[in-house]
C-alpha cells in the first residue's frame, strides 16, 4: 500500500487529530527558546483548521473544536478567554459563507483567500482586544503574527487535499 493511498474518512482524524496537532504546535512555539537571539514567531495555528474545515464541508463539530482550540490559545497566551475563540469563529463563518466561491480555485488563489481569512481573524482579535483592554495592541506585532500565520497555508492545503482524497464524492 502506498503512502498516497486514500484513508477512510474518520471524523476523529480530520477534526480531533488536527485539533490536537494545533495544541501541540502552540505549546512547542510557546517554548521560551531563542534562535539567533530571536524569539520564535507566534502564528495562530488554529487558522489552519478554521479555514480548511470551512472549505472541506460544514460540520456541527468544527465550531466546537475551534472554541476549544481558541480557549486553549487564550489560556496559554494569557489573553482574555474567548478572544481567539470568537476571532476564529468569525473567520470560520466568513469562509463558510464564501465556500461556494472557494471550491475549485487554484492553489495561489486559495492562499490569497487564506490570507483574507487570517486578516479577518487578526482584525477581529485586534478589535476585541481594543474593546477589552481599552488600548490598542501593537500593530507591528499584529502584522508579524499575521505574516507568520499566512505562511502556514501549505498545511491547510494538505488538510483539504487529504479530505478530498478520502471522500468518494470528490473522485
Amino acid at each position: 500500500m502506498s503512502l498516497s493511498a486514500a484513508r477512510p474518512l474518520d471524523p476523529w482524524r480530520w477534526l480531533g487529530l488536527t485539533s490536537l496537532q494545533c495544541v501541540i504546535l502552540t505549546l512547542l512555539f510557546g517554548a521560551p527558546m531563542r534562535v539567533f537571539g530571536l524569539q520564535l514567531p507566534e502564528p495562530v495555528f488554529a487558522m489552519i483548521p478554521a479555514f480548511a474545515w470551512a472549505v472541506i464541508r460544514p460540520s456541527i463539530i468544527a465550531p466546537f473544536a475551534l472554541l476549544f482550540i481558541g480557549a486553549f490559545t487564550d489560556i496559554f497566551w494569557g489573553s482574555p478567554v474567548g478572544l481567539w475563540s470568537l476571532s476564529l469563529l468569525v473567520a470560520y463563518g466568513t469562509v463558510l459563507i464564501m465556500r461556494n466561491m472557494l471550491v475549485g480555485q487554484s492553489r495561489p488563489m486559495m492562499w490569497a483567500w487564506f490570507a483574507v481569512a487570517c486578516a479577518i481573524a487578526e482584525l477581529a482579535g485586534f478589535l476585541f482586544t481594543r474593546l477589552d483592554a481599552q488600548a490598542s495592541p501593537s500593530l507591528v506585532a499584529v502584522f508579524w503574527q499575521f505574516l507568520a500565520t499566512i505562511l502556514l497555508y501549505p498545511f491547510a492545503h494538505r488538510l483539504i487535499d487529504r479530505f478530498e482524497d478520502a471522500d468518494v464524492r470528490f473522485r
